[in-house]
Order: structure tokens, then C-alpha cells, then sequence
């Protein structure tokens, strides 16, 4: 599979995103998910994206970092090829979802983050979503400790506008490496994100690349136009597009299947013609 760069670390081209094996409703059984994250790193995946609310509750903070550590301790191939990033400060509550961007909950929830996965350093340590109630220059700042620390390797944040990306970079200089923010041919809104990591040289990694769970299947038709030209899925077009939208954008789509996952991994070798492009807006 071909590469693209976070930090000074080479991952595929196309990533993994692990949350739907842990959210309720969805989630298959755990050999499925296991199965699945093995199919995605024989297929030359080698960036698995997890955070510590990917959980069927709030009582089971952690559930998806866990499960991605098993698989890894299960998986018969290089695992220190693998680049695992998680995510802390989007919280679960029994009523949903909160955030907390306070340096002392970012602080404990990496704590918890290494005890769930095992290590004793988290490759890629993302801040989930901007706290309103915290100044962010006060949750980068714990993103620079935790790395100062030697918890963290890399640092990340998503969810975060333009500005907030140069806030972030002027803190963190060079241990800001990715910013993962919603990205799909149903959102485009973060096309100037894209360019200002292409400005600062981080990685972008779209989530929900192909529209999110349950959607897959709502590409426009151009994008099943162009599949059946190539004996493609349209989810395979999707991905390629991304991919040529800028050389920072590593998409990373979720699965809960092999067979989805190895489809995905199958765009990083699909080429588009520039009038293919233009025709996908």
C-alpha cells in the first residue's frame, strides 16, 4: 500500500477507524471485530484510529481501545508498524455525550488510555472536541505536557476550525502532526482545514470519509457512475477522491466487517482521471 507521512512515521494511505465495533445498536461480537482489524493490517493498513468514548456506555469508558489492544496482541504480524491513535475529551454520560477539555481530565483520561492499550506510550494522542467551558490554548498546553512527559509520541486534535489548528500548531510546534475533522462528499466544510494542514504540513484523517454509519450507500450517482467504469464499489471512489483532494488526507473509514474493510484498503491503489475529478466536484 502506498504511504503518507504523520510526524516522521510512514502509515498507509488509507487508516482504519475502529468505532463502530463499540457502539451500541452496531457493534458486532468481538471475533468479528477482531477479525475485521486483522483483515484491515494483512491488508496493509497500519494506522488503527480509537478514543477512549468509543463504548456501547458510559459505564464502559475505553471499550474500543481495548479491543484494538487485543487484536494487536493477537495479530501475527509487525505491531510496532502499527500507528494507534486515541483520543481524549469527548466524554460519555448516562444521557449521551459531553466534553471535557480541562488539563486535569486530559490528563487522568491518558492515564486511563495507556492502561487500556497496553503501553507505556500512546503513538498518537488526539484532543476529541474543543471544550467551551476551557480556554483551548489551556487544553493544547496539556497536549504539550503529556508529550514533554513521554506518555504521548505524537499529538493530534480534531474537531477544530483554522484558527484553532494555528493555535495549536504555535503551541505544539512540531508534536502536532494530525488534525481529524469530518470530511465526506456529504460535508465539505472542512476543505479550508485541509489547507491550512497542508499549510503546516499535518496530516488530515477525515472521519466518517464515506458519510458515516448506516449512509455508505448514499454516494450520488457519479460516484456509481464512475465505480462500474473502474469494476469498483462506489465506496473505493469515494476514498480515491479524498485522496486526491490533497497529499496530507489519509482517510479513515469504519468497519465492523473484513469484507468492507479490505474494500477501503483497496482505494489506496485507485487512480482518477483529472476529468473523473472534475466530474465528482
Amino acid at each position: 500500500m502506498r504511504t503518507r507521512a504523520i510526524g516522521d512515521r510512514q502509515v498507509g494511505v488509507i487508516g482504519l477507524g475502529a468505532m463502530p465495533m463499540s457502539v451500541a445498536g452496531h457493534m458486532p461480537d468481538e471475533e468479528q471485530s477482531i477479525r475485521t482489524i486483522h483483515a484491515a493490517l494483512d491488508a496493509g493498513i497500519t494506522l488503527i484510529d480509537t478514543a477512549d468514548a468509543y463504548t456501547p456506555s458510559h459505564e464502559d469508558v475505553g471499550h474500543n481501545e481495548r479491543l484494538v489492544a487485543r487484536a494487536l496482541s493477537r495479530w501475527s504480524g509487525d505491531t510496532d508498524a502499527v500507528l494507534v491513535a486515541t483520543k481524549g475529551g469527548h466524554t460519555r454520560t448516562p444521557d449521551g455525550w459531553d466534553v471535557d477539555g480541562s488539563p486535569a481530565y486530559l490528563r487522568a483520561a491518558c492515564d486511563r488510555s495507556l492502561k487500556a492499550l497496553g503501553v507505556d506510550s500512546i503513538g498518537l494522542y488526539q484532543h476529541h472536541r474543543p471544550d467551551p467551558k476551557v480556554p483551548y490554548e489551556e487544553t493544547i498546553g496539556a497536549l504539550k505536557e503529556l508529550h514533554d512527559a513521554g506518555k504521548i509520541q505524537y499529538a493530534g486534535i480534531s474537531n477544530a476550525n483554522p484558527d484553532q489548528i494555528r493555535l495549536a500548531h504555535s503551541i505544539l510546534g512540531e508534536r502536532l502532526v494530525s488534525v481529524q475533522n469530518e470530511y465526506s462528499p456529504r460535508f465539505r466544510t472542512s476543505e479550508p482545514e485541509i489547507d491550512v494542514c497542508a499549510e503546516l504540513g499535518l496530516a488530515f484523517l477525515p472521519w466518517s470519509p464515506l458519510g458515516g454509519i448506516g449512509r455508505t450507500g448514499e454516494l450520488n450517482a457519479v460516484f456509481a457512475e464512475i465505480a462500474d467504469a473502474h469494476g469498483v464499489s462506489p465506496q473505493q471512489v469515494c476514498l480515491a477522491w479524498e485522496l486526491a483532494r490533497s497529499p496530507v488526507v489519509i482517510p479513515i473509514p469504519g468497519a465492523s466487517r473484513p469484507e468492507t474493510i479490505i474494500d477501503s484498503a483497496a482505494a489506496a491503489g485507485l487512480e482518477l482521471s483529472e476529468e473523473e475529478l472534475a466530474r465528482l466536484g
